[in-house]
């Protein structure tokens, strides 16, 4: 092994675990190291090691207690994918140690695991770092490109959010198994925010000149899941969830986000990004872009005669040879690992901040703020919309912070 592949330990030995490994066979095998594993279930750790027998690799270290494993020497960083309810709390005793924590998307369920994370990252030393691959996707990263060089304008509004039909992934004739669907059938808010959030945060500068300053979120009736429900005789027929979540959130340089979350209703899946400026439009769902100056704008009549304008959108990759992000312009040619590259271009980022020393360009603080969403939505709904306050968790650095990544 070369001495500058990242010793990594992986805790919670799942789906995505799955899908993270075998991205991590296709890096050249002096980026990492897989020198540990974890699962309180022998036969995922079984699986997991024959996967690694069958494809020639060295077998790691196989532990059932977390602890063992990040207490390893071998182990300089953690990757975490594990349940909602979990994560946080093992990624809190990684940066105990010292070490690492790399951890998989989703929201918090309190806010006190969530300054349990800050704390621990800046008493002990450890960073975390969230594994959000939508920051690193092609569109989200060209257009991040495209607002540094101004050619949006001064940004005004964006908006964001998670949906997607996945209701016959939650409930089946058995009823509600999956740790993600009994979180939608008990909790009543934005549960699953930063897909969408993520990229829009690093476009706003939050936690680095801007932050979060409040929260009004609404749900809707719930119908989605009890219709699928009963389409497949299900024995559970009452969500908590509403069918569509909608959230506005307010930032402190002025910027309104409004974040969607909706997983019960058919549709095509979306992030429903949209990025707009005093000179231009990026909006996900038209695949299009409209700048002035650039963009083509007709000059129409209506049926009194009076001329007006008429904007029409350029496709968005219209833009990727002159404005891709430098990230692309070196990785668009090969892009591998899962979700179309994204999750490569994250992992690599975690791996490079390890090797450096250096803080990871998701940090702690960004953990914080863009899961804080979920519980904080819950409490707004709960109070029927209310605001309510995101703390500071960076207890007033977000107003002299700079990204030095990267974003």
């Amino acid at each position: 092994m070369n001495n500058s592949a990242v010793k990594i330990g992986v805790i919670g030995l799942g789906p995505r675990a799955e899908t993270l490994l075998a991205t991590l066979r296709s890096l050249p095998q002096d980026e990492c190291q897989v020198t540990a594993i974890c699962d309180l279930n022998t036969e995922r750790i079984e699986k997991i090691c024959n996967i690694f027998k069958a494809n020639s690799l060295v077998v790691p270290a196989a532990y059932t207690d977390y602890k063992k494993l990040i207490a390893d020497p071998e182990v300089q960083a953690v990757l975490i994918p594990t349940s909602w309810n979990s994560h946080l709390a093992i990624a809190a005793d990684v940066m105990k140690a010292g070490k690492y924590a790399a951890i998989e998307v989703g929201g918090a369920a309190s806010l006190d695991e969530l300054w349990q994370l800050v704390h621990n990252s800046e008493n002990f030393g450890g960073k975390c770092m969230m594994l959000e691959n939508c920051c690193y996707g092609r569109n989200e990263l060209m257009v991040l490109n495209m607002v540094r060089q101004g050619l949006l304008g001064e940004i005004v509004h964006c908006s964001c959010g998670y949906e997607h039909d996945i209701a016959y992934e939650l409930v089946d004739e058995n009823g509600c198994t999956s740790e993600r669907a009994i979180h939608n059938l008990k909790r009543n808010g934005d549960l699953y925010p930063t897909h969408g959030l993520g990229p829009i945060a690093k476009i706003l500068n939050i936690n680095n000149g801007n932050r979060f300053l409040s929260i009004s979120s609404f749900a809707s009736k719930s119908c989605g899941f009890k219709s699928y429900a009963q389409k497949v005789n299900s024995p559970v027929t009452d969500f908590a969830i509403g069918d569509v979540i909608t959230s506005v959130i307010k930032c402190a340089n002025g910027e309104t986000i409004t974040l969607t979350h909706g997983i019960s209703l058919p549709r095509p899946y979306s992030r429903d990004c949209r990025v707009q400026g005093t000179n231009g439009i990026w909006l996900e769902d038209a695949d299009g872009i409209f700048i002035n100056g650039i963009s083509e704008t007709k000059t129409e009549i209506d049926v009194a005669g009076n001329p007006y304008y008429s904007h029409v959108w350029d496709k968005t990759e219209k833009f990727y040879e002159k404005y891709d992000h430098p990230i692309w312009q070196e990785f668009r040619n090969n892009p591998t690992g899962g979700h179309g590259g994204m999750d490569t271009l994250a992992l690599r980022a975690f791996f490079e901040s390890v090797r450096k020393g250096t803080t990871p360009p998701i940090d702690v603080y960004d953990c914080a703020a863009w899961m804080a969403v979920t519980c904080l939505s819950e409490q707004s709904i709960a109070l029927g919309g209310i605001p309510v306050a995101f703390p500071d968790f960076t207890n007033g650095k977000w107003i002299y912070a700079k990204d030095d990544s990267d974003f």
